[in-house]
């Protein structure tokens, strides 16, 4: 949810296409009259737990590459529309449930990276390059099977070592804050016993009451409420480029698109590819300036929005997707008190709560990453250089994990073709 939020990382069980139905995919497919309860209340659930599980991830990777609590504002009201807009767009042209999310484990990627040359304007520069690039891969096919070639266990592996490090902050929370970090956990934990889909949304919504109950830092509330756009010029650095826009493209599309694709198909969905791309990429394009990082492809939303508890009709499910993308539009209303109440607060609770948001992701990445004995010591290879924090020439670890892990797989592979 805003992908591939934590909860795109689950991997929940998803029904066959001959359980579901076949659709087709086509606007003459999706004829049905009137609009369909079930997919409303879909979408609206969709756009709420979706924004609640992973917010905190998207305010923490902002902040760590220099935003500040107005440029992080601006970039979720811009994120918002951008999510949105693209998902009315897509869901409603092409009549099928193709769900739009931020990209979680991308902001993880720039939580993990820290400040880069030429702060955060560097950043939104980062953010039109693989918002051009998305759109390049749209139109340009072998991109895209060069992307889609990229061993899944050594791209599994990238993001396990990102995410190891946020996956640990809810438990070095207990030392520092024990008393809001223990009870944020047994939040997450009791919730998750009964209802797993809403124990992160529910923590979120503990500590941000918490964080409200307690003004930290730096003061209280803001005192207009209304959020507001904050226009960022770009700066192009070569250090950016290749430490933060190309990992990001690349986990963009490893673990976002390509996986959205693959749910969909699950379900007996086949959306036209070049028009998402150019669509999700176009929407980060104009509205990265203000902040917003990159939008793409979601997989459990799309899940929750393809399967039958949608509707029973699958020609009519993309109903439930369009509904997300205005749900994710109204939520923009909430920037600035969310953006204030995060990043005023201690850094360990926001990264706490980070954390427990993605420790979904943390546990499908690793399992995705080691699964494969042959591609086993390749992608700890990648998730530990990448975990270590290496960093040469400005270049962050993520590339460079990617890069030993991708010698290991060439090397395994020509002793595998000897023997």
């Amino acid at each position: 949810m805003p992908g591939s939020s934590p909860l795109d990382r689950q991997h929940p069980a998803v029904p066959s296409p001959a359980a579901t139905g076949t659709a087709t995919g086509t606007a003459s497919a999706a004829t049905a009259s009137g609009l369909s309860p079930s997919a409303l209340a879909t979408g609206l659930l969709v756009a709420l737990v979706g924004y609640a599980s992973s917010v905190a991830v998207v305010i923490q990777g902002l902040a760590a590459v220099g935003a500040t609590t107005a440029e992080i504002t601006s970039g979720l009201v811009a994120v918002g529309f951008s999510m949105g807009l693209s998902a009315i767009w897509l869901a409603w042209r092409q009549r099928q449930p193709i769900s739009v999310a931020w990209t979680t484990p991308g902001m993880a990627l720039l939580a993990a990276t820290g400040p880069v040359a030429g702060g955060f304007p560097a950043a939104v520069g980062a953010f039109l390059t693989v918002a051009g690039l998305i759109m390049v891969a749209g139109l340009w096919k072998p991109l895209g099977r060069w992307i889609a070639a990229i061993p899944k266990p050594l791209a599994s592996g990238m993001l396990a070592g990102l995410l190891l490090k946020l996956c640990l902050a809810p438990f070095v929370a207990m030392g520092q804050a024990p008393g809001l970090a223990l009870l944020v956990l047994a939040t997450w934990a009791v919730v998750g016993r009964f209802a797993r889909l809403y124990a992160v949304p529910a923590a979120v919504a503990v500590a941000l009451v918490a964080m409200a109950l307690n003004p930290p830092v730096s003061g209280a509330l803001p005192a207009d409420p209304w959020p507001a756009l904050a226009v960022v010029a770009p700066v192009f650095t070569w250090e950016a480029l290749v430490g933060l826009a190309l990992p990001l493209f690349v986990v963009t599309m490893a673990s976002q698109n390509i996986p959205g694709l693959a749910v969909l198909a699950t379900f007996g969905y086949t959306p036209r590819v070049p028009p998402a791309f150019l669509a999700t990429g176009l929407a980060s394009a104009l509205t990265a300036p203000f902040g917003a990082p990159t939008v793409n492809l979601a997989a459990i939303t799309a899940a929750m929005c393809a399967g039958p508890d949608a509707d029973p009709r699958p020609e009519r499910r993309w109903q439930a997707a369009v509904t997300g993308g205005v749900g994710y539009i109204v939520l923009a209303a909430l920037a600035a008190v969310t953006a204030t109440l995060v990043t005023r607060s201690p850094p360990i609770l926001i990264e706490a709560v980070a954390g427990l948001a993605l420790i979904g992701a943390f546990g499908g990445s690793l399992l995705a990453a080691v699964q494969a004995e042959e591609e086993r010591i390749p992608a700890l290879v990648t998730l530990l250089v990448t975990a270590s924090g290496l960093s040469f020439f400005g270049v962050g670890s993520a590339f460079w994990g990617l890069l030993f892990g991708g010698a290991m797989h060439l090397l395994h592979r020509r002793r595998r073709t000897a023997a």
